[in-house]
């Protein structure tokens, strides 16, 4: 078994795994809610055969550490996804599924004990794969039409203090231009374009449709949380730049990141 080498640490084998596809390398860490009622029963289901889903970690709400898959192998928790283009997350993540009620069960805040065990953990996975900040993910921003997990409470700045994701201040919310469902045109396409340049899966078609609005919905949750609506507002789109700006080098930027100054 390949994995936390933690002694506190369990490992509770589940059946639901297979092989990751050949010639593909662990790059993307996948942080997921349980969306179920106590950790206990979201371990269980991930292990019953039934269920036809898994993840390789769940992290309890006192941060007790529970190891489901081994780490070499395929765990099934992305589910329809993908990322920069490439479909099967799965064969390119490794997933972590943190014990929570959810958005549909009164989206409790997450204890500091577990998150505490969250950052050490995926320290620990980080040390060991090829894992950029940027490929520390929400659950949203690899399917964003699908899943809202683990959401706008989830603490994004406390990980990246740590070393864990990459991450900007988010811009305050203000008044200003904003893009909207049913706006086409060129400043659509851009949008569009940054997004998918990141990594979110979006299509350039210059039409703000529901999959942009969903794409933006999940980008907001994970880095401008303040407010999730979709709405592609000044805040929205002066804190993407800034995320894109901080990645890319200064003679790699984009027509499109330029006019976003």
């Amino acid at each position: 078994m390949i994995g936390y080498s933690d002694p506190a640490a369990i490992w509770r084998p589940s059946p639901n795994f297979g092989v990751r596809a050949e010639g593909t390398e662990t790059d993307l860490l996948i942080l997921h809610y349980t969306d179920m009622g106590t950790a206990e029963a979201a371990i269980d289901w991930l292990c019953d055969p039934v269920s036809q889903v898994s993840c390789h970690y769940v992290v309890a709400e006192d941060g007790k550490i529970t190891q489901l898959v081994s780490e070499a192998d395929r765990a099934w928790h992305a589910g329809v996804s993908s990322w920069h283009g490439e479909g099967d997350v799965n064969s390119r993540s490794i997933g972590i599924e943190i014990a929570n009620a959810g958005h549909d069960h009164g989206y409790p805040d997450f204890p500091t004990p577990q998150i505490d065990a969250v950052i050490h953990l995926c320290r620990d996975i980080i040390a060991r794969h090829p894992i950029k900040p940027q490929g520390v993910l929400a659950h949203s921003d690899v399917a964003p039409a699908r899943k809202r997990d683990p959401g706008e409470k989830f603490p994004w700045p406390r990980l990246a203090d740590a070393g864990v994701g990459h991450l900007v201040a988010p811009e305050p919310l203000s008044g200003g231009r904003l893009l909207q469902r049913g706006d086409v045109g060129f400043s659509v396409g851009a949008l569009q374009a940054i997004l998918m340049l990141y990594g979110y899966g979006i299509d350039v078609t210059g039409e703000y449709d529901d999959g942009t609005e969903q794409v933006i919905a999940a980008f907001q949750r994970h880095f401008r949380p303040e407010r999730v609506d979709g709405i592609a507002d000044a805040s929205t789109v002066a804190t993407l730049h800034k995320l894109s700006r901080a990645l890319a080098p200064p003679n790699m930027r984009t027509t499109a990141l330029a006019k976003g100054r």
